[in-house]
């Protein structure tokens, strides 16, 4: 779908990596300048799953030749991605007023975590932080529990990469119709706040309250999960009452007078010990199969690695073993192209052939002038 767009991408941490991978997924050219004679980032793969698809290039940013080097590559880019605090791209001549004054039409795309304005924009952080502070963190426990958030996803994948893609393909549009770059300040403070936009919607209703555990999603027995005999989870989440109803049907609940009153919160919590028990007496597997191809809206909570030997996956193939890795495949699908997996590169495994392509561009503009 991105095929013929160049990003040219900064190596840096978590969510600017990941943004650069959805887009290489997409098709786009993406060539990625690692740190030249720096190992990979701690913690990280030689070949990283995030680097999937593309290109790298090892240049160092301090050196006069390897920073040329970068401009023109930047020069000739559709978008750029870097991931550092404010002003690191500045110090290295490398900012968006020297970009777009080499590459007018360059959308240029940054991440972080607080933004480039803001009183903590040279304040460190992670993941945690940004969403606690945003708001986005506030209902993910059940009450008097700690909140916590699957790692990750909430801020540096959703709230930050997901949002620099969106306004990198916005920004691509606008360029392409006027020629005019820009540049996107992606920042998981924002996006992870802006996440939250489905969940305040049920102010509009009376259904979300400030205490955790009181909300319409955040305190009903028909919506968490529940431990199972044997130390596995499952899921419920039936707020239809068509599917509470089924719910009801299948657990043997449908005459007990306690549970007809779905909305009721002052029935939730002892509805939801009641359940627990129930869920306590039998396993995981067990639950997964009654409730298995039904509209009661349950399901088991499963590993990646279980994930990936599930029917389901049989199926969509969404889980692969790629290189001996498991991984996700590209989302969302198109019907008008298929996604194969690519491999990982070393890093600055393409370093000549994108220095000899570039040459060989530059000598057919040169002989054409």
């Amino acid at each position: 779908m991105l095929k013929g767009i160049r990003i040219i991408e900064i190596e840096g941490l978590g969510p600017a990596p990941f943004a650069a991978m959805l887009l290489a997924d997409m098709g786009a050219d993406v060539i990625t300048i690692h740190r030249k004679g720096q190992a990979a980032t701690p913690g990280m793969p030689e070949r990283s799953v995030l680097d999937r698809g593309k290109r790298s290039i090892d240049l160092d940013l301090k050196d006069a030749s390897d920073l040329e080097t970068a401009k023109q590559l930047i020069a000739s880019a559709d978008a750029l991605i870097e991931g550092f605090r404010p002003g690191v791209m500045e110090k290295l001549g490398l900012g968006p007023e020297p970009c777009h004054e080499m590459n007018p039409g360059l959308v240029y795309g940054r991440m972080t975590g607080w933004g480039q304005d803001s009183p903590l924009s040279d304040t460190a952080g992670h993941d945690l932080n940004y969403v606690a502070l945003s708001g986005a963190l506030w209902y993910a426990s059940l009450p008097g529990q700690a909140p916590q958030t699957p790692a990750t996803l909430v801020g540096d994948i959703g709230g930050g990469a997901m949002y620099l893609v969106a306004g990198l393909l916005a920004g691509l549009l606008n360029a392409q119709r006027t020629g005019q770059g820009t540049v996107v300040d992606a920042a998981i403070y924002d996006g992870s706040a802006h996440m939250m936009n489905l969940l305040m919607s049920l102010n509009q209703s009376g259904n979300l309250s400030d205490k955790r555990g009181q909300s319409l999603l955040d305190g009903p027995h028909w919506s968490r999960t529940y431990i199972c005999f044997d130390g596995g989870f499952v899921t419920v989440q039936c707020l239809e009452p068509k599917f509470y109803a089924l719910f009801l049907q299948k657990m043997g609940l449908s005459d007990d007078p306690d549970f007809q009153s779905q909305f009721d919160r002052a029935t939730w919590p002892a509805l939801t010990q009641r359940l627990s028990d129930i869920f306590a007496s039998n396993t995981r597997d067990h639950w997964a199969g009654l409730f298995q191809g039904t509209d009661a809206c349950v399901a088991p909570v499963l590993s990646p690695i279980e994930a990936h030997a599930h029917p389901m996956n049989a199926a969509r193939q969404t889980w692969r073993r790629t290189e001996g890795t498991l991984q996700a495949a590209a989302a969302p699908r198109f019907s008008t192209s298929e996604w194969h997996p690519k491999p990982s590169p070393t890093r600055g495994e393409h370093r000549q052939d994108i220095l000899n392509e570039f040459n060989a561009q530059q000598k057919s503009v040169s002989s054409s002038g």
